[in-house]
């Protein structure tokens, strides 16, 4: 199966006008050139070749829901980081390095696609992706292609989730105005704003609470 999956429409605001990065001038200097360098655009891959760019893309598409328009440049922050080997600085045992289980787990998921569809895994309509990566998940500690299944899930999503919510485009969707550094908070308490935060205007769709019983 094959096809271009349709525009992804952009989800209503929760924080309408919101925009973490105009209380850059609150941040220590330090802080903000890290912040706002990550705006930047990217150079050219040095890690991924162009054939696991487009698999990490459409993984990464389906780990964070975030196709169609990729805000946040999310596997060039990921192909950057394994390119200048800046790992967490440990792995798992039972899992190769970095570098090399991602390359070897995005292969794997064209070979489970191939198997299935007969077409590498970009390729696949996002139902047939989601699919291929449901069935891993759903291995748990299992073996997939030789590797714990659950380790590769974790690497997955370890570096998706870092590489996403480190970007403050990400921030405004959540309300997170950045570092708090060095001017702190005055309005400590629940459901207590600042002056420069904007109230959720959906709060019954907050994933933690949808989460608690």
């Amino acid at each position: 199966m094959s096809g271009t999956p349709a525009p992804h429409p952009r989800k209503p605001e929760r924080f309408p006008g919101f925009d973490a990065l105009s209380q850059s001038g609150a941040w220590d200097p330090v802080t903000a050139e890290v912040v706002l360098s990550r705006l930047d655009p990217f150079g050219d891959l040095i890690f991924f070749t162009d054939a696991e760019q487009a698999t990490a893309l459409a993984l990464t598409d389906q780990l964070l829901d975030q196709q169609g328009d990729r805000l946040v440049p999310v596997v060039a922050m990921i192909d950057t980081r394994l390119g200048r080997s800046q790992t967490d600085g440990w792995h798992y045992a039972d899992l190769p390095e970095d570098a090399q289980a991602w390359r070897a787990s995005l292969a794997h998921l064209d070979s489970d696609a191939r198997r299935r569809d007969g077409q590498c895994f970009a390729e696949c309509d996002r139902g047939e992706q989601a699919a291929i990566i449901s069935a891993i998940q759903e291995l748990g500690a299992a073996s997939w292609h030789g590797l714990p299944a659950a380790r590769v899930w974790s690497l997955w999503t370890r570096y998706a989730c870092t590489a996403f919510y480190s970007h403050p485009l990400a921030w405004n969707e959540m309300g997170f105005n950045g570092p708090a550094y060095p001017r702190g908070y005055k309005n400590l308490g629940i459901n207590s704003l600042e002056p420069f935060e904007v109230r959720d205007t959906q709060p019954a769709n907050d994933p933690v609470r949808a989460t608690q019983p």
